[in-house]
């Protein structure tokens, strides 16, 4: 699709000049990472993780095939974003969301294609902070990093709070609300703290068939004839279904957020890449993930919101009946507890590849190794709870998530990498053809987009969350059943 940067007649940045050093000194390699056998031996030389030793001692983290991959993409995205599609159609109205879910969901898709590419042309990134850092120096580092690591952490605290409100749920608020987030925290961390994806790969299989069974259930029971929960449960019954809604500014800019955070997982995507065993099948493990993600959410969205109407709770779970609600909220139990160790252990193993990259203690179990991983989870978590906590509104967090960093890491960083990438060729008549006027166009559309949306939808989302705290006397901390509510 594009072109490599390395064909350019500009001269490098410095920043530039140090990526490639180090991709030189682990290529002679394919796109995959691999030396040349001929030149090097046997040994496997990672752009990333540096020599990848098969004996005892040693991590190999390159150990994922594609189709595990594809299920840790399709996870990483079906969730917590999917529990708020119902509700945000109401809000923009069904026509209008369907609309605005495909338009996203082919701009992610391009986003999520176009990290693969660039992982490709530049074996050396790890997360989109590398990313930053090839293209704009130490600044876009920081920038795209704490980007990143903010997304990740947050999306484990709204996963924290979906836990409390699936306890609630089933246990019929038996306790206070903050010790179920802190219960989310303590149950994640150790399986968060296992080391590769090869090893978490099993929690992305168990979370995802456990999110699709629980959302079918209620999606299933719903038309079969069960009165949503919030609805009045004796009397007539008005849906109020809104083909095209008038929401404010607000409302619309915090609902079409909760839709980019439904798709936010593809800052996820690059360091997933990156534990591949060959990452020349990344493109057709995105194919996969995106195909499937989008209808789920088209098929979801539409059938819940068609028979719940007005009568939506966010997260979705909670439309139908007590009984059915209670049901489903224990089937979707192991899918958030997914959700919050994907999203926990993704944010520690960027801080520490960026602590060990390039000393011996990064792939060998070394105390400096187990010290040094048990702390970025544990400080990981610690981040998670304490947002899940202070911002206890699900909906309100989802949204703000999606709009303050969502955008930053899953839209703008993408077309940044495709400009990069590409814009040498406006140097070079040939090479300015309609294809490149069309991507070069269209990535500038997303670029703007993504930039829009980061600050109409933090307004947005920042005014939810106000409202809800002045409607329902929220506070940090609460003790205040979430399961019927929120």
């Amino acid at each position: 699709m594009g072109i490599s940067r390395a064909s350019s007649t500009s001269e490098p940045s410095t920043a530039e000049k140090d990526v490639r050093k180090q991709e030189d000194a682990v290529v002679r390699t394919g796109a995959d990472g691999r030396i040349d056998e001929e030149a090097q031996g046997e040994t496997e030389i990672d752009g990333v993780f540096g020599a990848q030793g098969k004996g005892s001692g040693t991590v190999d983290y390159r150990s994922v095939g594609w189709f595990s991959t594809s299920v840790l993409m399709m996870k990483s995205q079906i969730g917590l974003g999917v529990l708020s599609i119902p509700s945000v159609f109401h809000s923009l109205g069904l026509a209008p969301g369907i609309i605005i879910l495909i338009v996203i969901a082919i701009l992610t898709t391009w986003t999520d294609y176009y990290i693969g590419i660039f992982k490709m042309k530049h074996p050396t990134v790890y997360s989109v902070a590398d990313c930053g850092k090839l293209m704009f120096g130490r600044f876009g580092q920081e920038l795209f990093g704490i980007g990143y690591w903010l997304l990740m952490t947050c999306i484990a605290g709204s996963a924290f709070l979906g836990i409390s409100v699936a306890l609630n749920a089933i246990s019929l608020h038996a306790t206070c609300t903050a010790v179920y987030v802190a219960v989310a925290a303590v149950v994640t961390f150790p399986f968060a703290s296992l080391r590769t994806m090869g090893s978490v790969k099993w929690v992305g299989w168990v979370g995802l068939a456990s999110m699709i069974v629980s959302i079918m259930l209620v999606t299933i029971a719903i038309p079969a004839g069960g009165r949503p929960s919030l609805a009045p449960q004796t009397g007539p019954l008005d849906l109020e279904i809104v083909i095209w809604g008038k929401p404010t500014f607000a409302e619309a800019m915090n609902a079409i957020s909760n839709l980019v955070f439904s798709y936010a997982g593809t800052s996820a995507f690059l360091p997933i890449a990156s534990e591949m065993r060959n990452t020349r099948d990344y493109p057709k493990a995105v194919a996969v993930c995106q195909t499937f993600v989008t209808a789920f959410y088209l098929t979801v969205g539409i059938v819940v919101y068609w028979y719940a109407g007005q009568y939506v709770a966010s997260p979705a779970l909670g439309t139908a009946g007590v009984l059915i609600k209670r049901v489903a909220y224990g089937l979707a139990l192991p899918g958030l507890f997914a959700a919050a160790i994907i999203y926990t252990h993704l944010p520690a193993k960027w801080i520490f590849v960026r602590a060990l990259r390039g000393s011996h203690h990064l792939t060998h179990s070394t105390p400096t190794h187990w010290i040094s991983w048990f702390s970025c989870t544990l400080g990981c978590v610690l981040f998670s709870w304490l947002i899940s906590s202070v911002i206890p509104v699900f909906g309100g967090l989802v949204g703000l998530v999606g709009a303050l960093f969502g955008t930053l890491v899953s839209l703008n960083a993408e077309a940044c990498m495709w400009f990069y990438d590409n814009l040498h060729r406006l140097k070079v008549k040939e090479s300015r053809t309609f294809g490149f006027w069309f991507l070069f166009y269209f990535n500038a559309f997303i670029f703007v987009a993504g930039a829009f949306l980061l600050v109409g939808g933090t307004y947005g989302s920042v005014i939810s969350i106000r409202d809800d705290y002045a409607a329902n006397g929220g506070r940090p901390f609460t003790c205040t059943d979430n399961s019927g509510s929120v």
